[in-house]
C-alpha cells in the first residue's frame, strides 16, 4: 500500500500536466552557447585598388556562457530572451594574390587579420507542442539585434597600415528548433539550434587615405545546451 501511494505521488509529479509550462511560469537557463558563422568568405572592396579585390575574409566560431529567459503566456506559447557573455571572433584574410606586393603583402593568406567582439540579444516567440512525456519540443521565430565592439586589427596588419576597423550593428530575424527534457517539476535540460540573420559592413583604412570595406554575412548557426529551472 505504501509503495503504491509513493508511486502515485511520483506519477503525479512527473505527469504531462505537472511538467508542462503554464501561464505565468518563468524558465531561467544557463549553459554553453556556440556561434558558428557562415563558412562563405566575404569579398573586400578597396577604393585605391579600383573597387573589388581578390581579397576575402572569414570569421571563426566561438563558445561562451549562454543565458536564456522564457515567460509562458499559456501552455503552448512563450516569449524567450537569449543573452550571453560577449563572443569574440578572429577574422582571417584569404587570397591576396593578384595585388601588387608594393601595395599589399601577398604572403598573408590564412593570417589573422583582426578580432571583433559582439553581443547578439534575441527575442523570440516559442510554440511548444503538446506531448504526453517529459520531452517538450518547440519551434521559434524572433528578432535579433547584434552589436559589434572592440574591433581591432592584429599586430601584423597594423604594421602594414591597417587601422580604424569598425563593424556596423545588425538587425535581422532568427529561427530556431529546440526541446526541454524535464527531470522533475522544476529542473529541465534544454537543447536548441537556431539560425540568426546577421549582416554587417566592415569599414577600415590603410594608412590615412585608403578606404576599404567588406559586406560580411555572418549568418551563424547558434547551438545551445543548457540547464533550466522553473519559477
Amino acid at each position: 500500500m505504501k509503495k503504491t501511494l509513493i508511486g502515485a505521488v511520483l506519477c503525479s509529479l512527473l505527469s504531462p500536466l505537472a511538467l508542462a509550462g503554464n501561464a505565468g511560469d518563468i524558465y531561467v537557463r544557463g549553459g554553453l552557447t556556440n556561434v558558428t558563422p557562415d563558412s562563405d568568405k566575404a569579398g573586400v572592396y578597396v577604393e585605391a585598388l579600383g573597387g573589388n579585390t581578390p581579397l576575402s575574409i572569414s570569421v571563426d566560431d566561438n563558445t561562451q556562457l549562454g543565458l536564456n529567459f522564457v515567460y509562458f503566456l499559456d501552455k503552448n506559447w512563450a516569449v524567450e530572451v537569449l543573452a550571453a557573455t560577449p563572443f569574440s571572433h578572429d577574422v582571417t584574410i584569404h587570397d591576396p594574390k593578384g595585388i601588387s606586393p608594393g601595395v599589399f603583402n601577398t604572403n598573408v593568406n590564412g593570417a589573422t587579420l583582426g578580432e571583433v567582439t559582439h553581443l547578439p540579444p534575441t527575442v523570440s516567440a516559442l510554440y511548444y507542442f503538446d506531448t504526453s512525456s517529459a520531452f517538450k519540443p518547440y519551434v521559434g521565430v524572433g528578432l535579433n539585434y547584434t552589436i559589434f565592439f572592440d574591433e581591432e586589427f592584429s599586430k601584423a596588419p597594423k604594421s602594414l597600415g591597417f587601422n580604424d576597423l569598425e563593424l556596423d550593428s545588425s538587425f535581422g530575424y532568427a529561427l530556431q528548433v529546440g526541446a526541454d527534457y524535464h527531470l522533475d517539476d522544476n529542473w529541465h535540460i534544454n537543447a536548441s539550434v537556431r539560425y540568426i540573420d546577421i549582416d554587417t559592413e566592415a569599414n577600415f583604412k590603410i594608412g590615412d587615405a585608403i578606404k576599404g570595406s567588406a559586406d560580411v554575412d555572418v549568418d551563424p548557426m547558434v547551438y545551445s545546451l543548457m540547464i533550466g529551472y522553473k519559477f
